[in-house]
Formats: C-alpha cells, structure tokens, sequence
C-alpha cells in the first residue's frame, strides 16, 4: 500500500499567551478528508477481515453503546493499543467540602489516552507542504473563472498563498 504524505501549511500566528512577540510560522494541518464508520469498516474489511463490513459495523457501534454505559459507571475503558477512555468531572468550586453538592459538577467528560499503536505517529509519518485550504479555493476559483492569477486578499493575514 503506498502511503500518502500528511499536507500542511504553514501560517503566521500570534502566541496568545504574549501578545507583545512577533508571530511566528506554524504548521498547519490539511486534512485529506473525514472517513465515516462506514468507510472505515470496509477497509478494515479489505485488510483480509474474515467479519463483514455489516458485522464490523455493528461491533463498533455496540461498543460505542457499551462504552458510554461503562463510562456512566466511572469505568476507564482500556482498549490496549488503540487507547483508553477515562471519565472525568468539571466542576465549580464551592467555599467548603460541606456546601459541595451535586449542583457543582457540571460536566462530566471523556479522556483520551493514546495506546501503544498509535505511539511515535511522527517517527513514521512523512510530511509534505502545501499551500492552505483556503489558498486552494481561491486558485480553484480563478481558474474557474478563467483567470491567470488569484485574488489573495480575501485570504487572512496568517494564510499562505505561495507555493511550498
């Protein structure tokens, strides 16, 4: 299987934590697209799976159900080399232990803990600089529109426009 590089670009951001520094460039991430469930059961499916896609679907979506109820227990939810799933709470602080309650707690969230298979992601990965989205969109236009060049100035300021 050949692999396809990640795409980034690469843009000019503030920190925002000390306003008073100059920007400084950033890798931007280009994501190639957003697999759904049922994308992503048929290639596990053609990685030799003896379980149907429909079966496959269906295993991801009981164990989602079962691991929101684990969760609603307070389980941590460990899934060896894929991760593990830790509930956590927010909540407001009172002014003692004892005026405390329920009512303080205000959400209560889910924890992602990144497991042994998906360790050292950029040790293997191979990067490959593009320009943005958003640069892309306006090159589209022009030629769709049958123009040489590019409007760049409805692009922010941290965007790109030129080639890598």
């Amino acid at each position: 299987m050949i692999m396809k590089k990640i795409q980034y670009s690469v843009a000019m951001l503030a920190n925002p934590t000390k306003s008073d520094e100059p920007k400084k460039a950033y890798a931007s991430m280009q994501l190639t697209g957003v697999l759904n469930i049922n994308e992503l059961s048929k290639h596990i499916q053609e990685h030799n799976s003896v379980f149907s896609r429909g079966t496959i679907v269906g295993c991801i979506t009981e164990m989602v159900d079962c691991i929101r109820e684990m969760l609603l227990q307070g389980y941590k939810i460990d899934l060896g080399d894929l991760g593990s799933f830790v509930p956590s709470l927010t909540s407001k602080g009172a002014l003692s232990k004892e005026e405390f309650t329920n009512n303080n707690i205000k959400a209560l969230n889910v924890n992602f803990q990144i497991g042994n298979g998906l360790e050292n992601l950029r040790r293997d990965a191979q990067f490959e600089r593009t320009i943005s989205r958003k640069a892309q969109a306006a090159a589209q236009k022009a030629e769709n529109e049958g123009k040489t060049q590019a409007d760049w100035t409805s692009l922010p300021d941290d965007e790109e426009p030129t080639e890598p």
